[in-house]
């Protein structure tokens, strides 16, 4: 079998969702993998988003928060209000799973803008939406992201969604509620915070892939795990899950 850096990153990242667990979903690269994971070894996923819908179970990827794909699918749609304030604030949501446009080695996402002046920015990006609520409130966070020194970077341009902060203590010194970002998924491996210093570690690499080019698609000198893994090779089922998924899908909307 062969595959592309993509379709790892993205199989990799629906492994990472357990079965049975409530996941708020962010669209793009995030909502593909949580789709993927209910169709291979997660039935019972729950994908939440954030329109209000709870349980969707879309045949399609969807286009957006709000494709009616997700209410005609749903055990329940709720209010947008409801959904954060009864939902996700009290902690009643097991993980957010995020995309960034930029990160730091704190876990600390950028979706705003890229430059230094947020007036008259290089780049406007989508913006915030949920994404820091998602961050500061669900009870772990995934991040899933193409791995490049414009992408991973010493300190994000403007922080969108809080990670760690600055170190150690700042979730709790901010009243964030969530444990923060746990995994960190890439096209070129895995990372996870050092519970010492809650620096991004590299933990594993996709197959065929050296560390070295992980350290060098990164804005900052990357932390390498002593006991450095090698992820499992894509499955002739998750590959054809995905790749049908993605075909339904078209090239706009497929990740």
């Amino acid at each position: 079998m062969s595959w592309s850096a993509d379709e790892m990153m993205t199989i990799a990242a629906a492994r990472a969702l357990r079965d049975g667990v409530r996941c708020f979903v962010g669209i793009g690269r995030p909502s593909t993998a949580a789709n993927l994971a209910r169709r291979t070894h997660a039935p019972d996923l729950v994908l939440i988003y954030e329109s209000g819908t709870i349980g969707a179970k879309p045949g399609t990827l969807p286009l957006s928060i709000g494709d009616g794909v997700l209410a005609e699918t749903a055990d329940a749609v709720v209010s947008v209000p409801e959904i954060f304030n009864y939902w996700l604030q009290p902690g009643r949501i097991d993980v957010g799973f995020l995309g960034a446009a930029q990160i730091d080695r704190y876990g600390n996402i950028n979706t705003t803008v890229i430059g230094d002046d947020y007036r008259s920015p290089r780049v406007r990006l989508p913006g915030a939406g949920g994404a820091p609520e998602i961050a500061a409130s669900c009870r772990e966070v995934i991040v899933i992201a193409k791995q490049s020194t414009r992408a991973f970077v010493e300190r994000v341009d403007f922080v969108t969604s809080v990670g760690y902060g600055a170190g150690p203590g700042d979730r709790a010194r901010l009243g964030l509620t969530g444990r923060g970002p746990v995994l960190v998924i890439t096209d070129l491996g895995i990372l996870e915070p050092d519970p010492e210093t809650a620096e991004l570690t590299l933990t594993q690499v996709h197959p065929g892939v050296d560390p070295g080019q992980a350290s060098a698609a990164t804005g900052w000198p990357l932390a390498v795990s002593g006991t450095l893994g090698t992820t499992p090779e894509p499955t002739a089922a998750e590959l054809a899950a995905l790749r049908e998924l993605n075909r339904q899908a078209g090239p706009e909307e497929g990740r």
